[in-house]
């Protein structure tokens, strides 16, 4: 893979919404590596959570990795944040209610060498989401690490009902707490289509047929990410809501 191949073009927005006092997302736009990242634990601790995430996989930029070195380089990262996420919940955490656990989930996309040329190699801890838009139709990449996808996948709750259960926001694999949860890969050879990596404040306020439709109707990639951030904030806005877009053309 050389730069020759794959040309990238991308855009990113965030918003803090309707509803909450500060944007603990976070996210990173640099190429060959894209990051969305969602923190939790209240004001000051989802910040700090989410921005070393960013901070730790920014280094992914620096070299060019085939499949298997890129997940290792991942895991690394999401490794050395957590370690640094942890430490920064020990020493801040006494005695100061919600602000005693960091955490955050993280949603990236990594351009590597694959055995039949360039491909992303996508990757999730938590429930922020990556989709690609191919032929007009939007699927999503990533499986939720979350309460209700186990419920789904147990055969519990419809996705239907997943989607407005109470406990929807539960987590259950993040970066922070006292371990870091196992990360899934997902390795999409080119051409991909159009990649969208969001926070649940995206996905948890559009359908999946609207997402769809601001996703494909809007041919530029930073303006296509303003556009799904502003239409879940029209939507009501009820958390932080952050969306990275990527189109690849190849030589």
């Amino acid at each position: 893979m050389n730069d020759a191949q794959v040309q990238l073009a991308f855009g990113a927005a965030t918003d803090v919404g309707r509803v909450r006092q500060v944007n603990e997302d976070a996210y990173l736009v640099a190429p060959p590596v894209f990051v969305v990242a969602d923190g939790m634990g209240g004001h000051d601790g989802g910040d700090v959570a989410s921005r070393t995430v960013v901070e730790e996989l920014e280094a992914l930029g620096g070299s060019t990795h085939d499949a298997a070195s890129g997940a290792a380089a991942v895991r690394e990262a999401l490794d050395r944040a957590q370690e640094r996420v942890a430490a920064w919940s020990r020493e801040h955490g006494g005695g100061r209610g919600r602000a005693s656990y960091a955490g955050t989930t993280a949603v990236l996309a990594l351009l590597v060498r694959g055995d039949d040329g360039p491909a992303w190699l996508v990757a999730n801890l938590g429930d922020s989401r990556a989709y690609r838009l191919l032929d007009d139709r939007l699927e999503q990449v990533s499986v939720d690490h979350s309460l209700v996808q186990e419920l789904v996948d147990a055969g519990t709750i419809t996705p239907e009902q997943a989607a407005v259960h109470p406990e929807r926001n539960v987590v259950t694999r993040a970066v922070g707490g006292t371990e870091r949860g196992e990360v899934d890969f997902f390795l999409l050879p080119l051409p991909a289509g159009r990649l969208l990596l969001c926070s649940d404040g995206v996905n948890g306020m559009l359908d999946h047929a609207t997402l769809q439709e601001v996703v494909a109707a809007v041919a530029d990639p930073t303006d296509c990410a303003e556009r799904v951030v502003a239409a879940a904030v029209e939507a009501g806005g009820e958390d932080n809501a952050t969306a990275v877009v990527v189109d690849t053309t190849t030589a």
